[in-house]
């Protein structure tokens, strides 16, 4: 990756043209990572040959999986490094997927697209999170997330949400 300055843009993705490439990359990344940590901390194998069905949509067709959504992409240096997803309910916004690529870490990107997925605060945001994502965990609770009871039944998934 070129060595600029920052996050040059954070903006919402174009799903139906020219991101949805970006996307489904990134995507795919976040998920492959998720499965490979929830093999080594759950147990089970880790296939990275494949993702699970479950996830097909999301990479294979994100226009679809996420068309009731919204989508931001980063870029830095002109290059997609980092996505968030947000879903809207009628009693919350639910942040679903958040990545930044490892070699874009440390510049920034993530607040950005914390930033970004935080901008409209009509209603609580939510999220969950794997226990054992020290870093992401207090990322969140300096974002004001905080833990709540759960509305999951995996265990180790932890239910965050960050009020008005």
């Amino acid at each position: 990756m070129a060595s600029g300055s920052g996050v040059n843009t954070v903006r919402p993705a174009d799903l139906s043209g020219a991101d949805a490439g970006a996307v489904s990359r990134l995507v795919e990344a976040y998920l492959m990572q998720t499965e490979r940590e929830k093999a080594e901390h759950l147990g089970g194998i880790f296939d990275d040959a494949a993702l699970p069905g479950r996830y097909r949509e999301e990479v294979d067709a994100p226009e679809l999986a996420y068309r009731s959504a919204a989508v931001y992409l980063a870029e830095l240096d002109d290059l997609p490094v980092g996505i968030v997803v947000v879903q809207q309910s009628a009693e919350a916004r639910e942040i679903k997927r958040f990545w930044v690529e490892p070699s874009a870490r440390g510049h920034r990107v993530g607040s950005a697209l914390m930033d970004a997925a935080m901008k409209q605060r009509d209603l609580p945001i939510r999220l969950t999170v794997w226990d054992w994502r020290d870093d992401a965990i207090r990322m969140y609770a300096k974002r004001g997330f905080a833990p709540v009871p759960s509305w999951e039944d995996r265990p180790r998934l932890l239910c965050m949400e960050a009020v008005l």
